[in-house]
């Protein structure tokens, strides 16, 4: 609605009209004060408008730019600004109730949700950082200080990503879970057959197949089925354990870049 208020401060739109009007000095008020009291003495009224929307005020406080790609780290802090720019324009279709929803696989669903530019500032914010894991079993970031099935990766919270990657499974991937399964409220160029310790599992496609490099995808063995063809900011959901044995096919040239969580509600 729109309502009739007797101060306003902080925004405020006015008309070119009445600054005109506004000629005022009151040396005890402080100046949205004044020039509140100056309007309601002159008879022009002031109003709250939500039927409107004529844009929205950022807190900046958190946004570092000694980060590499900063808005990356805005979602806790700026939602809506974080998902135009980062979340798929497709996203949403996959939540409208007669949805259709690719199955390249048995019980596998593949979604569109990152834009090109998630995909590119994660891999640069991830090269920035640099400091990739060995791709052996032992790994000092894990305890027990074993790794099963090893790869060459950076864990998000080593980047400062941790509770913001968390939102974003809540916010987005979370969604597409209860929509599909109803009722559950590097340099290694391959990985070997294994279950995922895990309820299900995303991997999300950050570059392109066929021209940043070639090969890879993953083969569910049960099934005999392969998802070669990803495309960038495609998301994969899988069950992770018992049914969805499955490998990391060979990379054959350039560097394949993926983002996988194993997801336990």
């Amino acid at each position: 609605g729109i309502w009739n208020v007797p101060f306003i401060s902080s925004c405020y739109l006015i008309k070119k009209s009445v600054l005109k009007k506004l000629s005022f000095v009151h040396e005890s008020y402080d100046p949205d004060m004044a020039m509140c009291h100056h309007l309601r003495t002159h008879n022009i009224f002031m109003h709250v408008d939500n039927l409107e929307d004529l844009g929205h005020l950022v807190n900046g406080d958190q946004f570092n730019t000694r980060l590499t790609r900063p808005n990356f780290y805005m979602l806790l802090s700026n939602q809506k600004d974080w998902e135009r720019r980062y979340i798929h324009p497709e996203y949403y279709k996959s939540l409208e109730p007669n949805a259709t929803h690719i199955q390249p696989c048995p019980d596998v669903y593949w979604f569109p949700i990152a834009t090109e530019e998630f995909c590119q500032d994660l891999i640069a914010i991830m090269e920035s950082f640099g400091r990739w894991s060995d791709g052996s079993n032992h790994d000092k970031r894990l305890e027990g200080g074993y790794e099963a099935v090893p790869t060459r990766d950076i864990h998000m919270n080593q980047v400062g990503l941790e509770k913001m990657w968390l939102k974003f499974l809540q916010v987005y991937v979370r969604p597409l879970q209860e929509t599909v399964f109803i009722g559950y409220f590097h340099d290694q160029p391959f990985l070997r057959p294994h279950h995922d310790s895990s309820t299900y599992t995303i991997n999300v496609a950050l570059n392109r197949v066929g021209i940043d490099y070639t090969g890879g995808g993953c083969r569910f063995l049960r099934y005999n089925c392969s998802v070669e063809a990803t495309k960038m900011g495609w998301m994969l959901l899988h069950p992770g354990r018992l049914t969805h044995y499955h490998e990391g096919l060979r990379t054959t040239s350039g560097t394949r870049y993926i983002m996988v969580s194993f997801v336990d509600p």
